[in-house]
């Protein structure tokens, strides 16, 4: 997922398969009236393994109330359906869920969560942005635990041996990616275009930076139809057009796109922090080459989508008490920090992106900071999947050209509206 992708792909933990409720030899009739007692904990793969080490102090300390990590694909697609295919079941096979931020709406409505009291959580301490994406309706139903944005990583050398700054707007990107990058053999921007998540979120990303929204009205109210969307989406289907979005990115996900950055094939990349993290490596060939800025917009700074996770406890929970216990262990500061120095996770706490150490180590955490406090929330909808479907195959029209951006836009609206009233 990429709110779990990191450099470090090769640190794959084994995966845990559950095929019933039972943590460290614990039974699951061995629940108590008090709402404690064993957990599991579902994620997406861990590729990083930072979650190992998190779990083993709760465990120590917790030796009557251990936490088992179960592993589910690392597709979002794949994890989603088969979270979705257990809380559907009934079986309470998971307890505590690392959801992707776009999911808490849709499993909230099914009712596949439940509702979490405020004053549990220290939510004051936690950047704005992202504690919206953990409600719905106005009541909490998860906890924010790491959050991402996206940023504009670029060619540092190269822009400085070309005396110029890195883009703040559209027009100096489409100029610089016209302009310099075939100077050096090199294609101009690339973001994830492939039909999947990833297009959903590049494509919400440039109707918001025009001034735009897709949904209202936690996704009752469908707003796409705009000049602000018919200027985003055109900005994207312009450059694949043109040249300077190569058509190799329309099958890019968050990988592709970073292998090609990385493998110094592209001036520009849109993606998350972690691509910072694997194009500074050791072995990378640009690494020291590259800088990072907030993502540009029509007339200035874009903005960016929120990424990231949040727990929810399942409405099933054997053990609703210590789950809601494993958030709160999840979220304190220590535990961010870890989730930021060992899994190269941004984390949801505002006092980490202050912290001198963290921003040496880290160079990216200011900007990182920036994008997430401007930053939008997908489109709420109960019904987010089929929502991120229909934009997805929708962009990958326009921007394969078999779609004008006016036409795209209202095809958009048409079957989103569609969407919304099945339901």
């Amino acid at each position: 997922m990429r709110w779990i992708r990191a450099a470090g792909r090769g640190l794959l933990v084994a995966v845990v398969v559950l095929t019933g409720h039972v943590a460290s030899g614990v039974p699951a009739d061995s629940a108590r009236g008090d709402g404690r007692g064993p957990v599991t904990l579902a994620t997406g793969g861990d590729l990083t393994g930072y979650l190992g080490p998190l779990l083993d102090d709760w465990n120590r300390t917790h030796p009557d109330e251990p936490v088992t990590l179960v592993e589910l694909p690392d597709s979002p697609d794949e994890t989603h359906e088969q979270m979705a295919t257990d809380l559907r079941s009934g079986t309470g096979r998971f307890d505590v869920l690392n959801i992707d931020v776009a999911w808490t709406s849709e499993f909230a409505a099914a009712g596949w969560i439940a509702p979490l009291e405020r004053d549990r959580f220290p939510l004051d301490s936690f950047l704005p942005p992202v504690v919206d994406t953990a409600t719905y309706r106005g009541s909490l139903y998860a906890v924010p635990y790491v959050t991402n944005a996206g940023m504009l990583l670029y060619r540092k050398d190269l822009l400085d041996r070309e005396g110029e700054r890195p883009p703040r707007t559209w027009a100096e990107l489409e100029r610089q990616a016209s302009t310099i990058a075939p100077k050096y053999g090199l294609d101009g921007y690339a973001g994830q275009f492939l039909p999947y998540e990833g297009l959903t979120v590049n494509a919400v990303e440039a109707v918001h930076s025009a001034g735009g929204t897709v949904l209202e009205a936690e996704g009752e109210r469908v707003t796409v139809d705009s000049a602000a969307a018919r200027e985003g989406i055109g900005f994207l289907a312009r450059g694949v057009r043109d040249g300077w979005i190569p058509e190799a990115a329309l099958t890019y996900k968050e990988e592709e796109s970073r292998q090609a950055f990385q493998d110094g094939r592209l001036l520009f990349l849109r993606n998350w922090p972690y691509a910072y993290v694997g194009a500074s490596g050791p072995d990378s060939p640009v690494a020291g080459k590259i800088g990072a800025v907030s993502l540009p917009g029509p007339d200035g700074p874009g903005t960016s989508v929120l990424g990231g996770s949040n727990l929810a406890v399942s409405a099933r929970a054997q053990h609703p008490e210590t789950a809601t216990e494993l958030i709160t262990y999840l979220t304190s500061e220590r535990a961010q920090r870890q989730v930021l120095t060992q899994g190269a996770l941004p984390p949801v706490r505002a006092a980490l992106y202050e912290d001198p150490e963290l921003a040496a180590r880290f160079p990216y955490l200011r900007t990182l900071r920036a994008s997430v406090l401007t930053a939008a929330p997908r489109p709420k909808s109960p019904h987010y999947d089929q929502v991120s479907l229909v934009v997805q195959a929708v962009l990958h029209d326009a921007l394969a050209g078999r779609l004008t951006p006016r036409a795209a836009v209202r095809r958009l609206d048409r079957e989103l509206a569609a969407v919304a009233r099945r339901h």
